[in-house]
């Protein structure tokens, strides 16, 4: 039998095996076909885009964004990458000193470093649960409850988490947490499109994740949902940078300096709703990524991406067997506790050099990662991906003796 093949669809270099879509994802030619065309548009007359057409424009590809995640398209805002989804709301959360942020010892770096910024700037604590492994999803959330306190004012935790590749089953563990007043902050670099999503249901306060990833949209292209309870009044966001949206803001309240009135008219500068003021104009910036998000869901409703889905976390969980039983290892997980990213402990204590053997000798395209002092090869199986690519991760594993 013939096994059907992505890869054409794609741009990747035929020269490497390429099992790391997780870390920047890869786009279909056509995406980018779209984004291109929309950047000639751009470029034909830009105040046609920018200047007029881009808050509609803007709506009905967060409203396409809005039907593919289970959400509202009001409730979204386009941002370009999911670590900065997570700076604006942390950097919007008041804190006072002596509160706590609760977060896991598997989330993102970069991530951690800003809430790090963020308690010690406001004298708030930050305090991680560890979460050992093996990995027991009937028993996480009841570790991170327990260690809530009075002190608890956020709850962070990523959906699939990156060094490990765990799915954390989320909705428990938010709903106890809204219960208690505890605001939520999700990480979800890693699921739009590698999992089914339905945010409304899951009812995190925030929710920030790529679309550049598994959703396979141009490079640049993320959002931040905020549930609909919170998009406006007190508190709401603050945007990165301050734009006409506030001025909008000021215009409405009566406030408006008439020095600044000049662009205050123009939609496309201010938005209809809280979250379009504060966060949607940035100043100029190219948003074909953006635009190109429904070619992206497109593309996968074309080759029936759930199937692909499927196939995928199959044939990644196959060579996680494969590998450690050569190795008599045991997974970090049950199987369900992974998508499209399967993490494979290996029998190493120089990660960085395992990566640049398979890199530079083999030709592989895959991250080694660490935790807690294990060693882990994170296969990424994209519907690109054949057996045969898996098989040449496994020879080399075999080769290098780990």
């Amino acid at each position: 039998m013939i096994v059907p093949t992505m890869r054409e669809h794609f741009l990747l270099d035929p020269g490497i095996t390429f099992l790391n879509h997780g870390s920047f994802g890869a786009t279909p030619r056509v995406v980018l076909d779209e984004q291109q065309r929309l950047q000639r548009e751009m470029e034909r007359n830009p105040v046609a885009l920018l200047g007029r057409a881009s808050a509609a424009r803007l709506r009905e590809a967060r409203g396409r964004l809005g039907e593919a995640l289970g959400a509202s398209g009001d409730d979204l805002v386009f941002v370009p990458n999911a670590t900065t989804g997570v700076n604006i709301v942390v950097r919007s959360l008041p804190l006072e000193r002596g509160d706590e942020v609760l977060t896991t010892d598997h989330e993102y770096g970069a991530c951690i470093a800003t809430w790090q910024r963020r308690c010690a700037d406001m004298g708030a604590e930050l305090r991680a649960v560890t979460l050992p492994l093996p990995f027991e999803p009937e028993r996480w959330a009841g570790r991170l409850q327990a260690a809530m306190t009075p002190r608890t004012k956020v709850l962070f935790v990523s959906h699939i988490t990156s060094t490990t590749a765990l799915l954390f089953p989320l909705r428990g563990l938010l709903a106890e947490a809204r219960r208690r007043g505890i605001v939520t902050l999700v990480d979800g670099a890693h699921a739009p499109g590698q999992i089914a999503l339905n945010l409304d249901e899951l009812g995190a306060d925030f929710y920030t994740g790529n679309c550049h990833k598994w959703l396979c949209a141009p490079k640049g292209s993320a959002f931040l949902h905020v549930r609909a309870d919170r998009t406006g009044g007190p508190g709401r966001l603050e945007a990165p940078v301050v734009s006409w949206g506030y001025v909008a803001e000021q215009h409405s309240s009566g406030a408006l300096d008439a020095r600044t009135a000049g662009h205050a008219g123009l939609e496309a500068y201010t938005g209809r709703t809280p979250l379009e003021q504060r966060l949607q104009w940035q100043g100029t910036r190219d948003i074909s990524a953006f635009l190109s998000v429904p070619a992206a869901i497109d593309f996968q409703a074309l080759h029936g991406w759930p199937a692909w889905r499927t196939r995928c976390h199959e044939m990644g969980l196959a060579l996680q067997r494969e590998v450690l039983a050569r190795n008599g290892l045991a997974p970090i997980a049950p199987d369900e506790a992974f998508a499209q990213m399967v993490p494979i402990p290996v029998r190493t204590n120089d990660a960085e050099a395992l990566r640049r053997w398979l890199h530079d000798e083999r030709r592989i395209e895959v991250p080694v990662t660490q935790h807690a002092g294990q060693v882990f090869v994170r296969v990424s199986v994209q519907a690109y991906n054949t057996r045969a690519d898996l098989q040449r991760l496994r020879d080399a594993l075999a080769e290098a003796g780990v």
